[in-house]
């Protein structure tokens, strides 16, 4: 049985969990809950025993000196507990670490016994994935559940994904069989430029966040942070023409399949989140991440002994390649 010492009542608490590694594309959703923790001062008051989760061959532990004295610092999921205040004070337990090698169930079951004792009402799991979209347009955020009842409530999708799928997908699933409400949010990162940090996508993951669990997130310096990543996007796009081309293809594609969604409702319910937004003033992991049909997949713009690779042509709007799927 899980024993809590030290942890107040929580109040309305929410569970928002990102984990590194295939289901954390641009490092986007670790950063976003790693911000969480940094912004309100998160007080750890759990972690998982490394030893039953995680391959230290896959996943080393640290060495550093602390006071002239060797310490080890081991791979990981660290639970904390932080405070928001305001008109309607709620809590949130923030969950941070690495895909877990395996016992992937006990892992999730683990994970379950502390939302039962912590009483907490919502479990939301961050995701990021590569795609087809390009960094000039705003990030997709798509949100997913598998309660139809709660999709309807919350505006959100019930997810019809079939594929390989990571902590994220088997931990929502999870929720699901204990009767706790879970709801996933994925960013789509650009497959040609996928590589750590993506400050746009971590943005646009708390914007939607921020939507979703009705809480003013306080976002520092991330939206400078994400204009200046752009800036540099585009620099380097701007030095190859063939990447040039290829995401004016996708901006094309991304505008076209957009087009039916410029209604009036969907500009008013855009703005209604602007407007309640502004009221009131760790390394890479090797393996490559998950993209829209569960595959892997790295860089477009890294180079390797043969040369660059150059990306694809994106599948025209309207044909049957145009899909994606989303955990």
């Amino acid at each position: 049985m899980i024993e809590l010492e030290g942890v107040p009542e929580l109040v309305d608490p929410v569970m928002v969990a990102a984990f590194e590694g295939w289901n954390d594309a641009g490092d986007a959703a670790s950063t976003a809950v790693a911000h969480l923790d940094r912004e309100w001062k998160g007080e750890v008051f759990a972690a998982l025993d490394a030893e039953d989760y995680y391959d230290f061959q896959v996943n080393r532990p640290t060495v550093f000196m602390e006071a002239g004295v060797r310490k080890i610092t081991w791979p990981t999921t660290r639970l904390s507990v932080v405070r928001v205040g305001g008109e309607k004070p709620r809590d949130l337990v923030l969950v941070r670490g690495i895909e877990p090698s395996m016992r992937w169930r006990s892992f999730c079951n683990e994970l379950l016994g502390f939302a039962h004792e912590l009483g907490v009402e919502l479990v939301v799991v961050l995701g990021a994935l590569l795609g087809d979209t390009p960094h000039t347009r705003p990030v997709p955020i798509s949100g997913t559940t598998s309660d139809p009842d709660l999709a309807r409530r919350m505006d959100l999708e019930e997810t019809k994904y079939e594929g390989p799928t990571g902590i994220v997908g088997v931990l929502q699933e999870a929720c699901t069989h204990a009767g706790v409400p879970a709801v996933s949010l994925w960013a789509a990162v650009p497959h040609y430029v996928s590589q750590p940090p993506n400050p746009k996508a971590t943005l646009a993951l708390l914007n939607r966040l921020e939507d979703l669990i009705d809480v003013r997130i306080p976002l520092g310096e991330l939206p400078e942070d994400a204009r200046a990543w752009q800036v540099g996007v585009d620099q380097l796009a701007a030095e190859d023409s063939e990447v040039a081309e290829y995401v004016q293809s996708l901006e094309e594609a991304r505008d076209t399949a957009e087009l039916p969604e410029a209604s009036g409702d969907a500009i008013a319910r855009e703005f209604e989140r602007y407007l309640r937004r502004h009221d009131g003033g760790g390394p890479p992991t090797p393996g490559g991440h998950a993209t829209a049909d569960g595959s892997d997949s790295t860089s477009y713009l890294r180079d390797n002994p043969s040369g660059r690779t150059r990306p694809p042509k994106p599948p025209k709007p309207g044909t049957d390649d145009d899909e994606s799927s989303d955990d």
